[in-house]
């Protein structure tokens, strides 16, 4: 299907991204297709969309990221917002989401104007909570604080019978719904339910709630797994937890993970996929869980998420495999696939 209208989305601080957006922008021109300009800024907010060019025709847009993979997540979010793809193009340092590099702007837009393009689906969160979500007026004073200024902070009993399902949050995470704790002084204590059953209570940095998409963003920073995007399932990884068990649960797509601050931590931060989104007070609660809406990638080829590891981290470089011999790249034999591997995803 052809492409009535492009959304880019472009870190300006980037000028190699501000030059390829300049590049999306002169094809849409030659292609008579609209396109709107959205800061990262303000990339969550679809009524602020002005368009240029042509008027949009049909209901097919294109949400086009040009930046690194923080970009890519604003526009993940407004791309489910208007149900269209994202197509992210790397100017970044890492580059686990984006698909396509800064040369290959123009080719890219080719295949997905012309359907040759694939989608790939991936898992997205969302969350409900004891109470709407809000951002004190004095959080800078509060942020990394040792918090002796600080009044006490309010002690709320929400008991579940007294909230019921709480509120749902117009929240929606590629990566990761986060719960940290805000003043270096006091740890987030925090209990953990596994589909409404307490599993164990933490005294850590934060918690991290991950997609598979995300499993290679904090979550794997902070020690947890990397799990296929092809899955569906959550990823629990506690930071810095003290206590013995610190391990990471991998938890079916299914189960949502509840989080209760309970009533002797301090203030805790709820951020999703990076962005602050409101401070809990002890009492408080949230539960967080497999979002009824996908976010659809656009690929030109099929994803290789160990491969792209393997490369940013340099897993070949390392000196003892190095000496022990040269591994081929691709372990592809000439023959036919055998019948009984023949449903197994294999090499390009």
């Amino acid at each position: 299907m052809a492409i009535r209208r492009i959304v880019l989305i472009v870190n300006e601080r980037k000028t190699e991204a501000v030059a390829a957006a300049g590049a999306v922008r002169a094809w849409a021109c030659e292609h008579g297709v609209a396109y709107t300009d959205l800061d990262v800024a303000g990339a969550t907010d679809a009524t602020a969309l002005t368009v240029h060019g042509p008027a949009p025709v049909g209901d097919l847009d294109l949400v086009v990221t040009v930046g690194g993979d923080g970009t890519m997540l604003r526009g993940v979010q407004l791309a489910v917002s208007l149900g269209a793809p994202v197509l992210g193009v790397d100017a970044g340092r890492v580059g686990f989401l984006t698909e396509v590099g800064i040369g290959d702007v123009r080719r890219a837009l080719d295949a997905v104007h012309a359907g040759t393009a694939g989608m790939e689906e991936r898992l997205t969160l969302t969350m409900r909570a004891s109470r709407p979500l809000e951002i004190p007026a004095q959080l800078e004073a509060m942020t990394y604080a040792g918090g002796a200024a600080l009044p006490p902070p309010v002690v709320r009993h929400a008991m579940p019978d007294d909230v019921g399902w709480g509120v749902l949050s117009d929240v929606l995470a590629e990566n990761d719904v986060v719960v940290e704790k805000l003043a270096r002084a006091r740890q987030a204590s925090l209990a953990i339910y596994v589909s409404g059953r307490l599993f164990a209570s933490y005294s850590a940095d934060a918690v991290i709630v991950a997609t598979p998409t995300g499993s290679t963003a904090y979550s794997f920073s902070a020690g947890g797994p990397v799990v296929s995007p092809q899955l569906d399932g959550l990823v629990f990884t506690p930071v810095a937890a003290h206590m013995v068990f610190n391990r990471s649960l991998v938890l079916a797509s299914d189960e949502a993970v509840g989080i209760r601050v309970l009533e002797r931590s301090g203030r805790v931060a709820v951020n999703v996929d990076g962005q602050l989104r409101g401070v809990l007070d002890p009492g408080d609660w949230i539960r967080v869980y497999a979002g009824p809406t996908r976010a659809r990638l656009v690929r030109l080829r099929p994803t290789d998420v160990l491969g792209r590891i393997r490369d940013r981290l340099g897993l070949l470089d390392a000196t003892a495999a190095l000496a022990d011999g040269e591994p081929p790249p691709i372990y592809r034999p000439d023959d036919p696939i055998p019948a009984d591997m023949a449903h197994l995803r294999q090499p390009c």
